[in-house]
């Protein structure tokens, strides 16, 4: 018989009749994260087969450590923008300097993130603003399609800063290289087309849409000629253009090259400082996030315990850093798909980094034929997704002050750094609160006024109940775990805002998992920002009527 687990999950060793399911799901989902795991090392200024690796040992080592049995541990777009910072500026223009002194940083991160996870501070998921992380994401987005469109169209940009290589797309379309262009934007069509194909035939389903990327851009390659160096000239345009092997993956001859020690004579500076802590915060945000959205589409509703998952994600970065690979997180792509291809436990995890370590291993010159300007493509469309005007809107929808949050936090983001534009948005987030009537004291720790009877719990929440003190509400309710009933009332508080609404929702459907109920008591006062049901609350102040004279 089974035991539950810390967690308060039922803990079981995967069934023998699910093996080959997870097998079929992790053979997919490697066919999905060869080409993003080599796209996302190169966009970040690490070596391809870095991306491989880290996530390899995501599958293989990684899997047995954490408790989310369905996440797929790996490289994530998300931290392109961290590492590639972490090569140039470490690197003072030598990318290979660079990129061993950023391993040495994500060893340090790593550390932190295991430090984190000992201390029980996987709850760091539901401190940040949802309108602050995912205004970081699309600054991200934004951020990467500013770089990769270049190498999209064949072209080496002048500019460095992503303001910049925005303003310079126009002038590479001008300039593009027309064979790579090609390769590029018949990729890219095919990454926004699939979902059309997907829809109106059932067997596209089963094939993943960076597999058809491939299966197109590689016979391309073969036409065009990318492995030998020569130019060509286009009747059209009469203009001469360069083709190589610069124009495909570059991988070492055999794994035993591909591995690189980290440099830790310059982590002590003030550079590398700030990249552990972007590494270290940024890294277990996303991951910690992605656990809870995988959570949430398990079809058995298994919860995962986010401290031990934080626990592998750190023991599995400490490895990869060491090993010369980029940094891993629960990846949510390629965690969702595992879901949908009809994974059932942690081993697909594990058959998807066994089948990369194989292929790299006893097939690398495949790997080599790859387009450089497909797997830009690939990343181009993932920043697309992360940086979509429907975000924009569904945040606007969610409340005006909520995309003055996403906007802001976006915007810094992209013309500063990481760490300015999340600090940058929970300050004006905060300052919107203060605007609202919320007490300074109040945003820290909530005032809460607590009874219990028998098996039933009230809290009584005074002043405000916002992202930056919901711990401390979530952790009276963890508190009381022999209650089957809660109920918070919030009648006397000021302010209830989106972050804790959306938290409370996610925190009613855990609780009712477990036999528990949680109720939302005294907002018939307060009036909601939007029309959106999770919508900040804030309490409405009627006017005193004047008597007749």
């Amino acid at each position: 018989m089974s035991k539950p687990n810390i967690s308060g999950q039922t803990a079981a060793p995967p069934s023998p009749s699910t093996w080959k399911d997870d097998l079929t799901s992790g053979f997919l989902v490697f066919l999905i994260a060869l080409p993003l795991c080599l796209g996302i090392a190169m966009a970040s200024g690490f070596p391809p087969i870095a991306g491989v690796l880290t996530a390899v040992v995501g599958g293989v080592v990684a899997t047995w450590l954490g408790s989310a049995p369905l996440t797929i541990k790996g490289p994530a777009a998300g931290l392109i923008v961290i590492a590639l910072g972490a090569v140039q500026e470490l690197g003072g223009g030598d990318n290979a300097t660079g990129y061993r002194r950023a391993l040495a940083c994500i060893v340090v991160a790593a550390v932190t993130q295991i430090a984190f996870a000992l201390v029980r501070a996987g709850t760091l998921g539901d401190f940040f603003p949802s309108a602050v992380v995912h205004g970081m994401l699309a600054a991200i987005g934004i951020i990467i399609c500013s770089k990769q469109v270049h190498t999209l169209l064949g072209v080496t940009p002048a500019a460095k800063e992503p303001l910049h290589l925005l303003l310079e797309i126009p002038h590479s379309v001008l300039r593009l290289n027309p064979e790579i262009a090609t390769i590029g934007v018949l990729s890219l069509v095919i990454l926004f087309g699939y979902p059309v194909i997907a829809a109106r035939a059932s067997w596209a389903k089963k094939i993943p849409a960076p597999l058809l990327v491939l299966a197109a851009s590689m016979p391309l390659a073969y036409v065009f000629d990318l492995e030998h160096e020569h130019t060509y000239t286009l009747s059209m345009t009469q203009g001469t253009y360069p083709i190589g092997p610069k124009f495909l993956v570059n991988l070492p001859g055999n794994l035993a090259q591909a591995i690189a020690f980290p440099d830790f004579s310059h982590v002590a500076s003030g550079p590398s400082i700030k990249y552990i802590v972007m590494f270290s915060l940024v890294g277990s945000i996303e991951s910690l996030l992605s656990t809870k959205a995988v959570d949430s589409l398990d079809p058995a509703k298994r919860r995962s315990n986010l401290d031990k998952d934080l626990l592998a994600t750190g023991i599995g970065n400490l490895i990869a850093g060491l090993l010369g690979g980029l940094p891993m997180i629960s990846e949510i792509v390629r965690s969702s798909a595992n879901i949908g291809y009809g994974a059932k436990s942690r081993l697909s995890n594990f058959f998807h980094g066994t089948f990369l370590l194989l292929f790299v291993a006893f097939a690398p010159g495949l790997i080599h034929r790859i387009p450089l300007a497909a797997l830009a493509a690939m990343l181009t469309f993932t920043g697309i997704r992360l940086a979509s005007p429907k975000e924009f809107v569904k945040t606007f929808r969610i409340g005006k002050e909520q995309l003055v949050v996403f906007v802001a936090t976006t915007a810094i983001t992209i013309a500063t750094d990481l760490l300015v534009g999340v600090a940058a948005g929970i300050a004006v987030e905060m300052m919107i609160y203060l605007l609202y009537g919320a007490p300074i004291r109040g945003l820290f720790r909530p005032e809460l006024e607590e009874r219990v009877e028998g098996d039933r719990l009230v809290l009584r929440v005074k002043q405000a109940a916002v992202f930056s003190n919901y711990l401390s509400l979530k952790g009276r309710i963890e508190k009381h775990a022999g209650c089957r009933t809660i109920e918070l009332d919030f009648a006397d508080s000021h302010l209830v805002d989106h972050t804790v609404m959306a938290n409370l929702h996610d925190l009613q459907g855990i609780l009712e998992r477990e036999g528990r109920t949680l109720t939302v008591a005294g907002l018939d006062k307060h009036g909601p920002m939007s029309s959106h049901p999770l919508a900040a609350r804030k309490r409405v102040v009627l006017a005193a009527a004047v008597p007749n004279r």
